[in-house]
């Protein structure tokens, strides 16, 4: 009916209510032909089924019935599922605390234990007896083991400049040597001075001797010669850039010797002009 949900008073007459049906006066407008009625019957065939009464209808909103108790279901889920990742995350927080101090109690053992070791290699304990003095003379063999070859090392390493050195020294007299044949000075190979022939197949050529020793001899003396001379001629330019110098700091010394007499002079001369002012 057209005045479906109007309140009590304001209700019509069922016969004023259809006569503005057929008519279609009134608020609502009649049903004409072909159109849908008006109200809950067109909500309930345009729905396709039976609409639910006033008290029903609070369930939609939660307000009682089904809704409520969906809520209430959803909530002890939810509440559940709240609580189970407490435990969850409670049990795996109290895991970690346990691992935690596990590593913590065992990091400080083994420091105790490390210091209790040291102590008693000091003080004579388990380890102080023969078995610490044993560890402590192992210590002190192997300090002296690395000192010895360090030692070796360094003395070795002498030794081979020194045999350079005097490689260099024989190399620098073969070209004097090699015409006698044999080095005086200078380790072997300077001494193999006239043997060259009998290295060729040794070392592929001949390195000593001959022609060719007395021919090396020479370009390096003529070499050492030159470089005397540059060295020389080095010495000479530094010599007369020096004194050069100490000209030019003499006369700078001169002039200065100079002004220092002239102004003594002027000196005097004010102290006598004004002498008569003064007494």
């Amino acid at each position: 009916m057209s005045d479906f949900g109007r309140a009590s008073h304001c209700k019509q007459s069922t016969s004023e209510g259809e006569r503005k049906e057929r008519e279609g006066g009134g608020r609502e407008g009649g049903r004409r032909e072909g159109e849908k009625g008006r109200g809950r019957e067109r909500r309930e065939r345009e729905r396709g089924g039976r609409e639910r009464g006033r008290g029903e209808r609070g369930r939609e909103r939660g307000g009682r019935g089904e809704e409520r108790e969906r809520g209430r279901e959803r909530e002890e889920r939810e509440g559940g599922r709240e609580r189970e990742r407490g435990r969850r995350e409670g049990g795996e927080r109290r895991k970690r605390e346990e691992r935690e101090g596990e590593r913590r109690e065992g990091r400080e053992r083994g420091r105790e234990r490390r210091e209790k070791r040291r102590g008693e290699r000091g003080r004579g304990g388990k380890r102080g007896g023969e078995e610490g003095e044993r560890e402590r003379e192992r210590e002190r063999e192997g300090g002296r083991r690395e000192e010895r070859r360090g030692r070796e090392r360094r003395e070795r390493g002498e030794r081979e400049r020194e045999e350079r050195e005097r490689g260099r020294e024989g190399r620098g007299r073969e070209g004097e040597e090699s015409e006698r044949g044999e080095g005086g000075e200078g380790g072997e190979r300077a001494r193999k001075g006239g043997r060259g022939e009998r290295e060729r197949g040794r070392r592929g050529e001949v390195r000593r001797g001959g022609e060719g020793g007395r021919e090396r001899g020479r370009e390096r003396e003529r070499e050492r010669e030159r470089e005397r001379e540059v060295e020389e001629e080095r010495r000479g330019g530094e010599r007369e850039r020096r004194e050069g110098r100490e000209r030019e700091e003499g006369g700078e010394e001169g002039e200065r010797e100079g002004e220092r007499r002239g102004r003594e002079g002027r000196g005097e001369r004010e102290e006598r002009l004004w002498m008569p002012f003064i007494s």
